[in-house]
């Protein structure tokens, strides 16, 4: 079971269709790597030398894979209810993963500890899942800088903007969510901030680091109507400084939250049964993420527990659907310059004109399954270890206008913004409540509905899309996806979709 959380739908988006992905530069990859260096091996007296020693410890038992995982992370939080900005947060975490694969076993340690001491004593723990259980000649191999990309600036988000600016930026979001209507009773706003600098060092002697920026601008209204409360949401980031945040950014946001709220005011109780169901661009693409998307990382399909599996080259949705999961995007949340373990990202199609082509991969997966990694190895921190995991994961857009979609609907749910969802990955099942829908009679839009929630099968759903929209569109910036207890920022998006047969678990 996975759920991906957000605070919020959308509010400005970005078309990436037809968008190349940006190339990388020795310089960019050079400097962070020397930010790296400074902030994870000068300070404790550890050098290239002292990297390969302890990779050597590993290797030298004939595993089949180690790395060595530093990071440094520098976040900052700020949050503003009732008008008062009423907590402030501010932490540094820093420390070394270690980790030895051998077939199908991983052993992992980590440590908070950065020293060649520790290092070493990590190493000579994890060495122990080979199967040789002695130590041989190993030679050290070459040093080399892993490829990578420049999608994003070297910066330390959390310095781009004043304490006094950052608290006047959320009473700002305070003061335009109550200007916008009367009815507007309580208004929280978040802002959040990240620094986070990672070197990765693999047993095949490759080399690797990435700076990674990354913030976040949260709001949440409430709004009262004859009794009723109703609350709303908005906001997003990516991977850029605070200055993003100007008056007009802001301005979409709020009308975000304050739109969702004052609509769910008139909201009347959701009609149930099987129905045809549109959903709106943008972020209800976290449906394509849970239902479809997490059904295509590698290793459930390697040990044979997805619907997906043994599947690549057969139809499975309708023609002209096409999937991608794509890390390269510029200054995406969910974008990487080189993933957990040192790959590059990618732009993996997935499914193309309804036929599945591939999986997302990590190196473990990969190696196992006989295929090139895809650039999706993350983990959320120093302390776990890597699995596949999706990036920025949304579909392709088709020639219909979203207008035309609606119009097309005789009976039926128009679904444009959504809390959160389960997919049960073996059997596909999924369940997802739409936190802003429409009921639509002969294509016209007749009132808003609540406590609707979708209840379909991944693949299945797949094969139901009947109409695709040429408003492709990415969220704002809000997603954040758990897998195994592990959360990672990501991105999800989609064009309007028709999709023919939803259940609709209703309130009426």
């Amino acid at each position: 079971m996975t759920l991906l959380n957000s605070a919020a739908a959308s509010a400005r988006f970005t078309n990436v269709q037809g968008r190349p992905p940006a190339r990388p530069t020795r310089e960019s990859t050079s400097e962070r790597l020397v930010i790296a260096q400074k902030l994870l091996l000068e300070p404790f007296g550890l050098s290239d030398a002292a990297l390969s020693r302890a990779l050597g410890e590993i290797t030298s038992y004939g595993v089949d894979d180690a790395d060595l995982y530093f990071q440094y992370t520098r976040s900052e939080g700020w949050s503003l209810e009732e008008g008062i900005v009423k907590t402030g947060s501010f932490s540094i975490d820093q420390g070394v993963g270690v980790r030895a694969v051998s077939g199908e076993k991983t052993a992992f340690a980590y440590s908070d500890d950065i020293s060649e001491a520790s290092l070493l004593d990590a190493a000579r723990t994890v060495r122990s899942i080979s199967g040789a259980g002695k130590a041989g000649r190993v030679k050290t191999p070459a040093r080399k800088i892993a490829s990578s990309r420049s999608l994003y600036r070297d910066l330390d988000p959390i310095a781009t903007l004043g304490s006094t600016a950052k608290v006047k930026l959320l009473e700002k979001v305070e003061k335009l969510a109550k200007a916008r209507d009367p009815r507007i009773v309580q208004v929280m706003a978040g802002l959040a901030s990240e620094y986070d600098v990672v070197l990765v060092a693999r047993a095949d002697g490759t080399l690797a680091a990435d700076v990674r920026p990354l913030v976040r601008l949260s709001v949440t209204v409430i709004a009262e109507q004859k009794g009723r409360r109703e609350v709303g949401s908005g906001g997003g980031g990516g991977r850029f400084g605070l200055v993003y945040f100007d008056d007009a950014q802001i301005g979409h946001y709020v009308d975000a939250a304050v739109n969702a709220a004052l609509t769910n005011l008139d909201a009347r109780p959701a009609p149930a049964g099987q129905m045809t169901v549109v959903l709106g661009s943008g972020w209800p693409g976290i449906l394509l993420h849970e239902a479809i998307g997490h059904g295509l990382e590698g290793d459930f399909n390697r040990k044979g527990s997805s619907a997906f599996s043994g599947r690549i080259g057969q139809r499975v949705a309708a023609k002209g659907v096409t999937v991608l999961d794509d890390g390269t995007i510029a200054d995406r949340r969910g974008s990487l310059n080189v993933d957990d373990e040192g790959n590059a990202s990618q732009r993996n199609v997935l499914i193309e004109d309804g036929i599945l082509k591939g999986y997302i991969q990590d190196s473990m997966n990969a190696r196992l399954m006989g295929v090139k990694p895809t650039g999706n190895g993350r983990r959320e921190s120093y302390a776990h270890v890597p699995m596949p995991r999706m990036t920025n994961t949304y579909m392709l857009g088709g020639d219909k206008a979203p207008e035309e979609i609606v119009a097309s609907i005789k009976k039926g749910l128009y679904a444009t913004n959504f809390a959160g969802g389960q997919v049960d990955i073996t059997s596909g099942k999924f369940v997802f409540s739409a936190s802003e829908a429409f009921w639509v009679e002969n294509g016209k839009i007749l009132y808003p509905v609540k406590g609707a929630t979708i209840v379909g099968n991944g693949p299945d759903a797949l094969t139901r899309v009947t109409m695709m929209g040429n408003d492709m569109r990415l969220d704002s910036g809000v997603g954040t996806c758990g897998k195994e207890g592990q959360s990672v920022p990501v991105g999800v998006g989609q064009p309007t979709l028709r999709i023919d047969g939803l259940t609709v678990g209703g309130t009426a």
